[in-house]
């Protein structure tokens, strides 16, 4: 009766909850849902094949299938997006706590770091990092994580500066409590869900930035399948061979919203108020 109440109550949150499982459960099982296909085989005389038959999404520009690329491609795009999310999310998390516990030159210190990053429009300064680093995915991870990780900190430091004076955390200093004891047992777990609203909402985010360098030359290279990388190979043929680029923008439009959307319920369902 619980779990149907749950449900009833939160339809939205369950309904989007399913269809990222979903999303997750096609991009582990990619080899099942494309048959064992390669997603770099190149078959030069399939170039350039219109959706229909063989090859439902059609073929790019050297006879790859696009569904194969495109299903591979959800590995690709959205473990470089989890990535960045759970690096985001740590270290923003460790530093606005630490900033907002212990304040003074600590605080100063973190907030400057964090002024100076936010001082840059974030999608350029990712491209210099993603520049100087090297095209890759890997590189196009770090390259975000480190422009995106202020939004966590500051975030987390205002909540624990709303907390750090309250009567039972200066309760438990008075009893002897240890820092890393007041750090975990009062001040973490009250930023948290906050916190894990905000990242379920950044995963869509983080996906259209990793697709952006890619699309720009400064994340996947060929030939990885993903989308940002798939977009930027359709471009030359947007009239010719639409479909090269309609599907992959197509998948991240769809896991985008999706992902938005969760986030979004999640808020509802976690229900987090100021207090």
């Amino acid at each position: 009766m619980k779990n149907k109440s749950f449900v009833k109550k939160n339809l939205s949150f369950c309904i989007f909850a399913v269809l990222a499982v979903l999303i997750i459960l096609v991009a582990i099982f990619a080899p099942v849902v494309t048959g064992g296909v390669d997603p770099s085989a190149a078959v030069l005389k399939d170039a350039l094949q219109a959706p229909g038959g063989a090859h439902i999404f059609g073929t790019d520009k050297l006879g790859r299938d696009i569904f194969t690329r495109v299903i591979y491609g959800a590995r690709t795009s959205m473990t470089a997006a989890f990535s960045v999310v759970l690096i985001i999310f740590a270290l923003g998390t460790v530093l606005g706590v630490l900033s907002g516990y212990f304040g003074g030159w600590v605080d100063a210190v973190i907030m400057r770091i964090a002024d100076m990053m936010v001082s840059f429009p974030g999608m350029v300064f990712a491209m210099a990092i993603a520049g100087i680093l090297g095209a890759s995915v890997k590189n196009a991870v770090i390259a975000v994580a480190l422009v995106s990780w202020t939004k966590y900190a500051r975030l987390a430091r205002s909540l624990v500066l709303k907390i750090r004076n309250r009567d039972y955390v200066a309760a438990a200093v008075v009893t002897g409590s240890k820092t890393p004891y007041i750090l975990t047992k009062y001040m973490v777990p009250n930023v948290i869900p906050t916190l894990v609203i905000t990242a379920a909402t950044d995963i869509g985010g983080m996906m259209l930035e990793l697709a952006g360098l890619s699309f720009l030359g400064f994340g996947a290279k060929a030939p990885a399948p993903e989308w940002g990388l798939m977009l930027n190979e359709g471009r030359p043929f947007v009239q010719s061979a639409p479909w090269m680029m309609i599907y992959p923008g197509a998948a991240i439009f769809v896991v985008v919203v999706v992902f938005n959307l969760l986030g979004d319920a999640l808020r509802d369902v976690l229900d987090v108020r100021d207090e």
